[in-house]
Formats: C-alpha cells, structure tokens, sequence
C-alpha cells in the first residue's frame, strides 16, 4: 500500500526529552543547538531523562504546523522542558505515542497538570494499552506500565487507535502504523511479556505498536522520527520508503535499540543495511546504547549527529 504524502518545503524536529545533554555542543548546518542562557544552572536549565520526546514541525506554503511525539518518562521533565524552550503546545495539531512504553508517555501527565484540557486527536496502537514487564536472565524484573485510555480521554483528547498508517496535518505528516518485520536478524524483545486477557504473563516480544513518524521534504526525501525501533530501524526506514513510495532519506532521528548484551549483537548487520540505503542525516538517540552510536559515527562520520536535548534538526528543501 502506498500513501499520498504531501511533500513539505522544510521539517523541523525539536529533541524536547532524550537521554543526553550536552550544553557546550557546537552546532552544524541545519543542526541548532539550543542556547546557552546566563541562568543555567537555574529554571533556565534543560533536563533529561531516559524517556523519548520530539517535535516535529512542518513548513509547507509558509504555513507552519506541529505535532508531539512521544510523551517522555517523567510529569516534571516533560513540561519543564517544554518551558524552557518556550514550546507553545496550545498550536499542536495532534499527539502520536510511538509505543506504549512509560517513557514514551508518562511525561503527559505532566503536559495537561499545566495547560488543561487539549482538545487534540492523539494517535495510538490498540497494542499500547497492553500491560508489560521485561523479565531479564537475572530474575530481575522491570515493569512497563501503559498509558491509561479513560485519563487521556479526560483530558480532552481524541483518542484515534489505528494499526495502520495516518496522514495528519493536511496530509503533510504519516503516523507509520505497524511496522511489517523483513529483516532476518531482528528479532523482538525477547525478554518482554505481556498480561493476558486472563491475567497471566504472556511472551510478548514483538511489540507490534511501534510505529513512527514520516515526513517528506520536497525534493530531499524522507526525515523519519522513530521512539525505539522496537521493529528494528531497518524495518523501519524501509516501511517508510514502502509507504510513501519515496527512496531517497534525508534523515532517521530517534531511538534505535542496539542497547546491551540482546541487542549489540545486530550493530554490525543494521549499520551495512543503513549504509547501503544511504541515509543523509542520522542521529541515533534514546536507546541506541554507546556502542551503536560509536560504530554509526565511524561509519557514517558525514551522516552522523550527536543527539542532546534541546536540539533541533532542520531539512529544508534545496
């Protein structure tokens, strides 16, 4: 299925929570750190956190729009930042929630305590609302609380659940929608269960609500923004070109998920599949892990950036 994707004349994404921060980071060419403010070790100071927030804004006839995606892990850090960087969210147009993992939605509670009701569409995998836990080799156990369907509802939000993909914002933004899996070597979250409809824990380890964000840049190409890659980011830059019937990417910003001892094991495989698309732009965030990001700088030194909150990524038609 291939889907009618507006081009735009620019994109920007804005990292409003990621993992790293970098206060000192230089800037590049269409990469604007955020900058430095007198009072920095006060209010004026960003935080991060291991949560995952981004957004995108969209240009198209000098016309601009945004959407939120991705909530964060914490109320406090979310809007903080959102302060910080002086981020009006009475303009967005929507909310898209990657997956159902807290630290890609708990920060949102922290968005309707300051600003009230958002009378916004907000996109979710029927999967996000599934109770998870990761249950390591070790015994020790994490758990993945989801977002609450009637909280959000409370707080004046459509909630639009959809396992396909959405075009918002006069077709100009795709929500991906389930992610088809066509590479041999991802493999899930193995160590990731699920509550069933009978209250036991179940193997869960596909994640099938991990769904991102496609926007194109006229006469560029794609900027994918994706929370975690839970369907491996091959899988999704290539779902992406699928979708929209465009080859050519100009950017992947995002989590990639090639943290710790299940997953650095694919580094190698994923970075020749992302060098043979020939992506123009890469800046692995969230949970990417060191290692990963230290083999895409080598390997793509021209493509890669690195992430820091506040930052924001501008592609811009020629």
């Amino acid at each position: 299925m291939t889907v009618a994707l507006t081009p735009v004349d620019s994109v920007e994404v804005t990292l409003v929570m990621d993992l790293s921060l970098d206060i000192l980071m230089a800037g590049q060419e269409g990469v604007q750190r955020f900058k430095v403010a007198y009072d920095w070790s006060d209010h004026d100071s960003l935080l991060a956190e291991h949560g995952f927030s981004a957004l995108i804004t969209v240009e198209a006839g000098g016309r601009r729009q945004s959407v939120l995606y991705d909530g964060g892990l914490s109320a406090l850090a979310l809007q903080h930042n959102l302060d910080v960087m002086q981020i009006d969210v009475s303009n967005l147009r929507a909310i898209a929630i990657s997956h159902g993992h807290v630290d890609h939605h708990g920060g949102l509670e922290g968005l309707f305590r300051r600003n009230g009701p958002l009378k916004l569409p907000l996109i979710i995998h029927p999967d996000a609302w599934k109770d998870r836990k990761l249950v390591f080799p070790t015994g020790t156990e994490m758990h993945l609380p989801p977002p609450s369907h009637n909280d959000l509802e409370r707080e004046g939000l459509t909630v639009i659940e959809e396992r396909g993909p959405t075009l918002l914002v006069d077709r100009e933004v795709l929500i991906s929608g389930q992610v088809a899996r066509v590479t041999s070597y991802e493999k899930g979250f193995p160590v990731q269960v699920a509550r069933s409809s009978g209250g036991d824990w179940e193997p869960d380890p596909w994640t099938w609500d991990d769904q991102n964000i496609v926007v194109n840049v006229r006469d560029r190409g794609l900027v994918i923004v994706s929370g975690c890659s839970h369907a491996g980011v091959v899988n999704v830059i290539r779902n992406a070109q699928q979708l929209t019937g465009e080859a050519r990417v100009a950017g992947v910003i995002g989590g990639f998920h090639l943290t710790g001892a299940l997953f650095e094991p694919l580094i190698p495989e994923t970075i020749a599949d992302i060098t043979a698309i020939g992506v123009e732009r890469i800046v692995p965030a969230h949970c990417t892990g060191w290692r990963a990001m230290h083999a895409l700088a080598r390997a793509m030194p021209e493509a890669f950036v690195q992430p820091s909150v506040g930052t924001v990524f501008e592609f811009r038609a020629p």
